[in-house]
């Protein structure tokens, strides 16, 4: 699980430094910033200190639109059938792209979607506590930051906008390019984003200080803090891989040719400590790569497309990718999912494939669950699945959904799944496992 890598690690992360705006122009100057001795693992909150909160407040709004317990008439869809939800949020109006929790207390979650809307609201009963107001575009990013006082919407346009959670007020926005992806610091105020020119962006909130990282000219596909908030992966749409400083601004590592991917990437992930990368790309591949030393130590390619022909430069596989992808925290183990149902499980000790379980169709997401060995799958016939990667046997779904499942969330003690969906809906599943 993301939120268990980046809590567990204990390094310190370097602060931003300040760079100068003109009004609502693009950034004029990069400061190089001091490339002196790394700061003790406190000084980033000391750094940090005139980001000043308020305590959350008790009281929140009474408004309860927008959430039923029974399932919708009127949504127009394939899949009718069981409703195993607990709560479904209904305030949007189109396909719910996005979805986070807050990670401090699991009690809130984020959703954006093709409506140019971004809402949070409670898990418990949906109640609406504030709309993420005034984007243009579809919001496709959303995400609480690592104490949860904060929230951030982007959409893809490149209007990044966050609020603070507790007094639902818009603390900070920009203008980027077109974006591709969004993440907070595991450790800090600290905002990443990528775009579509090829830059990474990485700014300090509310305050607005900031630092780009420019990459090839194409689109920063997708990125990852890692979990000594110094480092981040990001991977690009012409099959590079790029292990940036985020405090000297530099590439550490950059991976192409043979050890890039042959195609754009689409996902990128991180084991616990933080020493292994796992990337996936439209190439049908995943590569395993040593964040260390930046080498690729594995490649894993299901037994199912093994037979198809290598891709040309710039082509892309008409019928398979690697859509998601994701480390066990408790076992040498790795999940990807690609687009034709596959869900592989790999050995990362003898870097062989383990099982192979089969979909019915596109894996969308995985996600594992922290301190098991259970993987959990949404896929495009709007049911989330839950499998034991020991044995590659399923072991419950749920269902609810009357398109596909575009994002979805798991809670920290993984009691419950939070689902978006083509159907303009989210909804709430309470995990029940015999096994547990």
């Amino acid at each position: 699980m993301e939120s268990e890598s980046e809590s567990g690690a204990a390094a310190d992360t370097p602060p931003l430094e300040t760079l100068s705006f003109h009004g609502d122009e693009e950034i004029i100057e990069v400061v190089e910033l001091d490339p002196g001795p790394p700061d003790p693992a406190d000084d980033l909150a000391q750094e940090m200190e005139d980001v000043d909160f308020e305590e959350e407040e008790e009281e929140e709004e009474g408004n309860d639109e927008g959430w039923v317990l029974e399932p919708q008439e009127g949504v127009v869809g394939s899949m009718e059938g069981p409703d195993d939800s607990e709560v479904t949020f209904a305030l949007h109006t189109a396909s719910v792209f996005c979805v986070s929790l807050d990670p401090k207390t699991n009690t809130l979650a984020v959703t954006g979607g093709e409506d140019d809307k971004a809402f949070v609201w409670r898990l418990s009963d949906g109640e609406l506590l504030f709309e993420c107001a005034g984007h243009k575009d579809s919001v496709t990013c959303a995400g609480f930051s690592h104490d949860s006082t904060l929230v951030a919407t982007g959409d893809m346009s490149g209007l990044l906008k966050v609020w603070q959670v507790d007094t639902k007020e818009e603390v900070w926005s920009f203008e980027a390019g077109d974006l591709e992806w969004m993440e907070w610091h595991p450790r800090a105020p600290v905002l990443l984003a990528g775009t579509a020119d090829g830059n990474t962006w990485m700014w300090k909130v509310p305050n607005g200080d900031c630092k780009t990282f420019q990459g090839p000219n194409c689109p920063a596909t997708c990125g990852r803090v890692l979990p000594d908030g110094k480092r981040a992966v990001v991977g690009y749409e012409d099959g590079t891989i790029r292990i940036w400083d985020l405090k000297q601004g530099n590439p550490i590592h950059v991976l192409k040719g043979t050890e890039g991917h042959q195609g754009p990437l689409t996902c990128v992930a991180t084991n616990q400590d933080g020493s292994l990368i796992l990337t996936g790309s439209v190439d049908c591949q995943a590569k395993l790569v040593s964040a260390t030393t930046g080498k690729v130590v594995g490649v894993f390619r299901p037994e199912t497309v093994t037979s198809q022909p290598s891709l040309g430069e710039g082509e892309e596989s008409e019928s398979n990718s690697v859509e998601s992808l994701g480390f066990c925290s408790v076992m040498p183990l790795a999940a990807v999912g690609y687009l034709d149902g596959t869900l592989a499980i790999y050995d990362l000790s003898t870097q062989t494939l383990r099982h192979q379980c089969q979909h019915q169709s596109g894996i969308v997401q995985l996600l594992w669950e922290a301190g098991t060995a259970v993987v959990y799958t949404c896929s495009l016939d709007g049911i989330v699945r839950l499998w034991d990667a020991r044995t590659g046997r399923l072991l419950t779904d749920y269902r609810g959904h009357t398109a596909e499942i575009l994002d979805f969330a798991l809670s920290k003690d993984a009691s419950l799944v939070v689902t978006t969906s083509g159907d303009h809906k989210a909804k709430v599943f309470c995990v029940q496992r015999p096994d547990r």
